[in-house]
């Protein structure tokens, strides 16, 4: 079990609220949200993140067992769920780490009041992800964790939209990347929306572990197309940083 402990400049400690993410990705797609999410989350001043990959190696008999990674996730303020899209679900071998989850972590509610999300990719448009996301959303909720999803508006569902736009793909429920099949990663899009996404966990993980308030960033539909524009026109332009305002 690899686990990129992941801080900002100053060092990890024990008053920091700390956000895992847990992702299982087979070809590398799937791997390049997570560390988008992850990035997102140690933006976040007061809040640390671990990186913790799912490894098929862990499976016998068609069972999970991770001791270590699951005590890791006993001891985080909040826990991110991440996996491919295989023919409408889970990968199996993310399934069988949830299932591990039941005993004794179910059974004695110990990710209860934990912060939850959750991503997933696929090499479709579609690929029915949403899916995924609601297996993922029931998982967290027999958990008695509290759900967190994209709090942006949409982008490219208009003539001047492209794949660029944040959230793009047009989804609440959880994150999700489109990684075309003979391509290495998902879309800038949905790179920047995943690290978006991995801050807003982080702030309301904080929020309800140090009681740390923050300002909800809105926006007007108008001005989040035109934001998406700008932001367009730099990525164009090469440079580094497509908004002042949208990253």
């Amino acid at each position: 079990m690899p686990i990129v402990r992941a801080r900002r400049k100053q060092e990890v400690d024990d008053s920091m609220a700390n956000i895992a993410v847990v992702y299982q990705s087979e070809r590398g797609h799937t791997k390049r949200l997570a560390e988008a999410v992850l990035r997102g989350i140690v933006s976040t001043p007061g809040v640390s993140g671990d990186g913790i990959q799912i490894a098929s190696s862990n499976i016998h008999s068609g069972r999970f067992k991770d001791e270590s990674l699951m005590n890791t996730l006993d001891r985080a303020d909040g826990i991110v769920f991440g996996c491919a899209t295989y023919m409408g679900s889970c990968s199996a071998v993310y399934k069988a780490f949830l299932e591990a989850a039941f005993s004794p972590h179910w059974l004695e509610q110990r990710w209860k009041d934990k912060v939850a999300a959750g991503f997933t990719n696929s090499a479709s448009q579609n690929g029915d992800k949403a899916s995924t996301l609601y297996q993922l959303f029931t998982f967290a909720m027999q958990m008695g964790m509290i759900w967190v999803g994209v709090g942006d508006l949409p982008g490219n569902n208009w003539s001047g939209g492209a794949r660029s736009d944040l959230n793009r793909l047009g989804t609440w429920t959880g994150a999700m990347g489109q990684s075309n099949a003979d391509e290495d990663s998902p879309s800038i899009g949905d790179l920047d929306t995943a690290e978006r996404f991995g801050a807003r966990v982080a702030l309301i993980g904080r929020r309800l572990v140090d009681g740390v308030l923050f300002e909800t960033e809105r926006w007007m539909e108008s001005q989040f197309r035109s934001q998406n524009s700008a932001r367009r026109a730099a990525l164009k332009a090469g440079q580094s940083e497509a908004s002042d305002t949208l990253r």
